[in-house]
């Protein structure tokens, strides 16, 4: 009988922690929203790497497809992401005595438009920038893809929060 009594709170108390995660994760999207569409975001700054538009739209593709039950599609989609990575910038920082700086900074600015299909009035153009610092005497070449890598995580969580979270 006690048994009985454990396994029923252990169920229990896992539907609740469950409920209580994704309420915590406060995604917000109307239930008319079945739809979306990330069209490959354009580079436009002249010393990004090129795949960088490409990287970075398919990570939003991936984001909500894992956080959310939109289904993408190319045909009249609900909701629609358009972005341009406008600028890419490396920058010593922290000046030191002997013309040497501490660190270097990678910066990445991408505009996002948000286009919501069905209230325009909730659609939104916002431009992002993050960066990532790295060692001063270190190559950019040899760091530069974990560079981007934080920096687009960054990027993509602050962008599907933008648009699917009330924060």
């Amino acid at each position: 009988m006690n048994i009985k009594y454990l396994l029923i709170s252990f169920f229990l108390s896992i539907t609740f922690s469950s409920c209580f995660f994704y309420s915590f994760q406060g995604t917000s999207i109307p239930p008319e929203v079945d739809t979306f569409y990330v069209e490959r975001f354009d580079v436009r700054a002249s010393n990004a790497i090129p795949t960088l538009g490409q990287t970075l739209s398919e990570a939003l593709k991936d984001k909500i497809r894992s956080e959310s039950n939109l289904k993408q599609t190319e045909t009249d989609p609900d909701i629609e992401f358009k972005g341009i990575v406008s600028d890419y910038r490396i920058t010593s920082e922290a000046p030191q005595a002997g013309e040497q700086t501490a660190f270097n900074r990678l910066s990445v600015t991408v505009s996002i438009e948000y286009i919501y299909k069905l209230d325009e009035e909730k659609g939104w153009k916002q431009n992002f920038t993050f960066f990532s610092d790295f060692a001063s005497d270190a190559n950019l070449i040899d760091v530069q893809d974990a560079l981007l890598d934080d920096i687009n995580a960054q990027m993509i969580e602050k962008v599907f929060n933008q648009a699917f979270n009330n924060w």
